[in-house]
């Protein structure tokens, strides 16, 4: 077995114990202390929408996808602790990455099918009571086009009867590091999506709300 078959096993099966308050600790760390104190000097960022929805009630955060700094924006305007599913390709450069990624609540999964470690991992970040992050689009698209989504999350969704929360994010297409040039980084946080409608309907309504906040074209 390859190294980094033997990290993403490692790294792949989580428990509800390993949601605690130290991982909160280090996700406030790294967004409070790091990334927003530097992303403020390059971009002005506007956050609205419903950032309460579902607070009291652990859920799946679902966002559309189009930078590096989207898990620390979604953590940022959602308010509340998140777990994330995220390419297993980012825990196969080095250990040292795996190590700090998988502190900050993040988890390799395999994009091209929702295998047993996912399904059981995905259950203790509910048991523990936290919430799910989650790009239905897979990689990142700068396009501005609201199109490719995976059926995953839907199928978590209804897995762990967990509603869905929408969120949007714009203006980071293309990265900015003109400090005396702020681009503006627009952060919208739509209204619930029940578990309780069919598949097709919690896709369609994603898809809508996400292009109608971000004012991305919605494709086929």
């Amino acid at each position: 077995m390859t190294s980094q078959n033997l990290r993403y096993k490692k790294y792949a099966r989580k428990c509800a114990k390993d949601f605690n308050f130290l991982t909160r600790l280090y996700q406030l760390y790294a967004l409070r202390i790091i990334f927003i104190p530097f992303a403020s000097l390059f971009y002005k960022f506007k956050i609205s929408g419903n950032r309460f929805a579902l607070k009291n009630t652990p859920c799946i955060v679902a966002s559309n996808h189009i930078s590096y700094f989207d898990p620390f924006i979604v953590r940022w305007a959602s308010r509340r602790n998140l777990a994330f599913m995220a390419k297993k390709e980012l825990f196969d450069e080095s250990n040292y990455i795996a190590k700090n990624i998988s502190r900050l609540g993040a988890f390799p999964v395999n994009r091209e099918k929702l295998e047993v470690s996912t399904i059981k991992t995905v259950k203790e970040v509910f048991k523990a009571g936290w919430n799910l992050c989650i790009f239905p689009q897979g990689g990142i698209r700068k396009n501005k086009k609201i199109e490719n989504i995976n059926k995953g999350f839907v199928v978590i969704s209804k897995m762990v009867n967990a509603d869905i929360l929408p969120v949007s994010i714009s203006g980071l297409e293309k990265y900015n590091w003109n400090i005396f040039k702020k681009a503006v980084v627009t952060v919208k946080v739509g209204e619930p999506i029940s578990s309780s409608l069919s598949d097709e309907e919690i896709i369609l309504c994603w898809r809508k709300q996400v292009a109608d906040m971000s004012g991305y074209e919605l494709a086929d």
